[in-house]
């Protein structure tokens, strides 16, 4: 079949099998052609390994440093009709390369918040790793069933205490319009920082100290999305605040869990990314593309694949951290920098709907979009017909 893009409000409901693939050679070949720190990790778990920055963690642990890696993830599996999700095509892709190059990789597809899946990377890193030295917590979803109590709790990205309204794009009509944003409920708090916290993040470790699968020296990092004043609203006094506040009371309580083996746990702030996530959330798509326009202007803008091979070289295996009063490493100062956020507000204030490509860059706002569903990605035919279907190597089932 030819795959167009099928989107529909922020939502991006198909996917490019031959356009993911590129996209991970991409990063790969990005990963190749870098640096690297002098320590480096050896065997890897990464929870929420199929997109974004968990996607781009495997690579660099991959291609960066020889590391075998086990990826878990849940997404949908291709038919003749329909295509898979672009994770099931990035996943496919990378384990192609992982293969080719010798580097031992395995996935597990299925809920990261179960215990059943939790059981099984246990099983699968005792039988063939034996320990590893590295967990990546990269997980996404807006929805989490408590393994123990069955329960289902919710996300809301909403201020706590009032509500705000506020300039927000939209990318639907492409329009500059006026949002109103209410201030959460006690129970959305709640529940946001069940999906959003450090919960999960705390039972898999625990659940991997206990089995005795983590190495001396072992590290592991959960990532989250800090921002300033312009996002403050929905990042600072809100409900993903809170969530945020409860990843560094997990990190510390990791810390304790792993002290005997001199372990070492970290929250990481990265930059704000085009995620189909961030494209639903009142002031990303703007800020995004506002920042977009200053931070490639000036040559220092750095997508996931940059911000996490970075990560590793500057900051999780070095000696020298740049780190902040909660102990996060802020990998994303760069973002940060006074200067650019003078000058994205600044665009922020001025920009009209007339004004939008002037202004900012939504141009590479909605391309960076599309590449997250292989789309847009330079030398594919996209008129060529091409099959739906891709199997994952490797998958443990």
């Amino acid at each position: 079949m030819v795959i167009k893009p099928k989107i529909r409000g922020f939502i991006c409901t198909n996917a490019h099998p031959t356009g993911c693939e590129a996209h991970v050679n991409e990063q790969i070949a990005y990963v190749k052609s870098q640096p690297q720190a002098d320590a480096k990790p050896k065997n890897v778990l990464v929870i929420g390994a199929s997109t974004g920055y968990g996607l781009a963690s495997r690579i660099t642990a991959t291609f960066g440093s020889g590391a075998q890696t086990l990826g878990v993830f849940f997404e949908k599996e291709p038919s003749e009709k329909r295509t898979g999700s672009a994770g099931w095509y990035n996943t496919a892709a990378f384990q192609k390369a992982a293969d080719e190059a010798g580097i031992y990789s395995k996935n597990i597809n299925g809920d990261a918040f179960s215990n059943e899946i939790k059981a099984k990377a246990i099983e699968t890193i005792k039988a063939d790793l034996g320990q590893i030295d590295l967990v990546v917590y990269s997980l996404a979803s807006p929805r989490r069933t408590d393994p123990n109590t069955g329960e289902v709790y919710a996300s809301a990205l909403k201020p706590i205490g009032n509500g705000f309204s506020t300039k927000s794009l939209n990318t639907s009509k492409r329009e500059i319009e006026e949002v109103a944003v209410e201030a959460a409920t006690e129970e959305e708090i709640a529940g946001t920082i069940k999906v959003m916290g450090g919960e999960d993040w705390e039972l898999w470790m625990n659940a991997l100290a206990e089995a005795g699968v983590l190495a001396q020296g072992c590290k592991t990092v959960a990532y989250t999305y800090i921002g300033k004043k312009l996002t403050w609203p929905l990042y600072g006094k809100a409900t993903i605040g809170r969530a945020k506040e409860d990843l560094d009371r997990a990190a510390t309580e990791i810390r304790k869990v792993t002290s005997d083996l001199n372990g070492e746990a970290f929250v990481t702030s990265l930059n704000a990314v085009v995620t189909q996530a961030s494209s639903a959330i009142p002031i990303m798509p703007l800020y995004i593309s506002s920042m977009f326009k200053v931070m490639k202007g000036d040559g220092t803008y750095e997508g996931p694949i940059q911000q996490i091979q970075g990560l590793f070289r500057d900051n999780l295996y070095s000696t020298e951290r740049s780190l902040d009063e909660h102990n996060r490493i802020m990998q994303n100062l760069k973002e940060l920098d006074d200067s650019v956020q003078d000058r994205v507000t600044d665009l922020w204030e001025k920009v009209t709907t007339e004004t939008i490509d002037e202004l900012t860059d939504y141009v590479g706002y909605h391309n960076e979009f599309l590449r997250l569903f292989g789309f847009s990605v330079d030398g594919v035919d996209y008129d060529a017909e091409v099959s739906p279907l891709a199997t994952i190597n490797n998958l443990v089932t």
